[in-house]
């Protein structure tokens, strides 16, 4: 098998020798989203040591890193009489590093400890008129990077090299979860981050993802696909009504040019194939549209709202197409469903299985499908924890 596992120590030290005797490993890596596994051990004391807080497990196949980062529960031990007999077995659930960045939220001061913020309320920080890539490396590393306070700083964490890529825009944001503002700046040009290990370093760098349409190909003729199902409904919005300004709440005097509100329409051209919808966009502390905020928070919310063409695909390696040779996460690629219709959507994870007697199998999730929920809901929860923030640090 072409699968080896690392116990490290959070400076990326590998502790002991790599690990053997273990039966059953998963792991998922995702689109701009921390990734998530999980691998059962033999309980022996030896591996009872290594699995403690802090320590970080390191997932290599053929050769080079297939996912590397903190253990989230790193002991589920159990033993009984009869299938888990001594010495029991323990089952770690592991992230990849991008994780370390997901838990940290953005300063309005990026150098100031978070007791001695400014209290005015309407302070953010704002990184006005610059490449999208640029904004989403700056957040990073004044928040958690090299750039960050030293209490605040991921040890190694350090930027990957500018890939150039993503257009002009602006941000502000308070005290909102990193990832999430990340997502946001990166949405106009459907732009992708990740974190990798390199030798003892963790680099976070940014890329645009490739149309791979023309090569990465699945279908049932090519013996690639697994399962597919796929719905077409209508919009739940064609036209994003972006309302920005002054909060009428706030006590502003009377003819101050800060009492207005400003409004931006963003429109998918949906309605021409469907019918108009428009939904309310609240975007209230963003003062106009001069750095395209407004306009990107429509955009944003057109990337959910969007006719429903949900795709939900498995499909596994061949020798002819392979996950992490031939395309990647965030690529589009093309699945032909049997009724002979061609979708092009994006590959969302990556998975790879492995146990010890049947040996691995990698599968790819193409298009919107969750693992737990309908993605309505999971748009939905996000939604609704982003405006919450919102209120919160205003």
């Amino acid at each position: 098998m072409a699968v080896t596992i690392l116990i490290t120590d959070r400076n990326l030290n590998v502790l002991g020798d790599p690990i053997d005797g273990w039966t059953d490993l998963s792991c998922d890596v995702n689109y701009k989203q921390p990734a998530s596994g999980s691998i059962t051990l033999p309980a022996w004391p030896r591996y009872m040591a290594l699995l403690q807080p802090g320590n970080r497990l390191v997932v290599i196949r053929d050769g080079g890193i297939w996912c590397a980062g903190p253990m989230e529960t790193p002991q589920d031990f159990v033993w009984d009489l009869t299938g888990n007999a001594d010495p029991g077995t323990v089952t770690v659930s592991f992230t990849d590093d991008l994780a370390l960045v997901a838990g940290y939220l953005t300063y309005p001061t990026p150098t100031a400890a978070f007791g001695s913020q400014t209290t005015t309320t309407d302070v953010v920080r704002k990184i006005a008129a610059t490449n999208a890539e640029t904004i989403i490396r700056a957040l990073v590393n004044e928040n958690c990077g090299p750039g960050a306070l030293a209490a605040r700083q991921i040890p190694h964490l350090v930027l990957d090299s500018v890939a150039g890529v993503g257009s002009v825009t602006s941000i502000s944001t308070r005290f909102e979860a990193l990832l999430d503002v990340c997502r946001t700046v990166a949405a106009t040009d459907g732009l992708g981050f990740r974190t990798r290990q390199d030798g003892n370093q963790i680099k976070f760098g940014v890329y645009a993802p490739a149309d791979r349409t023309a090569t990465a190909r699945f279908s049932q003729g090519l013996g690639n696909l697994r399962s597919v199902s796929f719905t077409l409904a209508a919009p739940l919005a064609t036209s994003e009504l972006v309302q920005g300004g002054n909060d009428p709440a706030e006590q502003v005097p009377t003819g101050d040019p800060a009492n207005k509100r400003v409004y931006v329409e963003v429109a998918s051209g949906a309605a021409a194939d469907w019918y108009r919808v428009e939904k309310l966009v609240d975007e209230t502390g963003t003062a106009d549209d001069s750095g395209g905020e407004l306009t990107q928070a429509g955009t944003l919310a057109l990337g959910d709202d969007n006719p429903q063409a949900t795709l939900a695909t498995v499909t596994v390696d061949t020798d002819d197409l392979k996950a992490g040779r031939d395309f990647g996460l965030g690529d589009k690629v093309t699945v032909q469903l049997p009724t002979g219709l061609e979708v092009a959507d994006i590959v969302q994870t990556i998975r790879l299985e492995a146990t010890a007697n049947e040996g691995e199998l990698v599968t790819t999730i193409v298009g919107s499908s969750d693992q737990t929920t309908t993605l309505a809901t999971v748009r939905a929860v996000r939604n609704l924890a982003r405006r919450l923030g919102r209120l919160e640090v205003r």
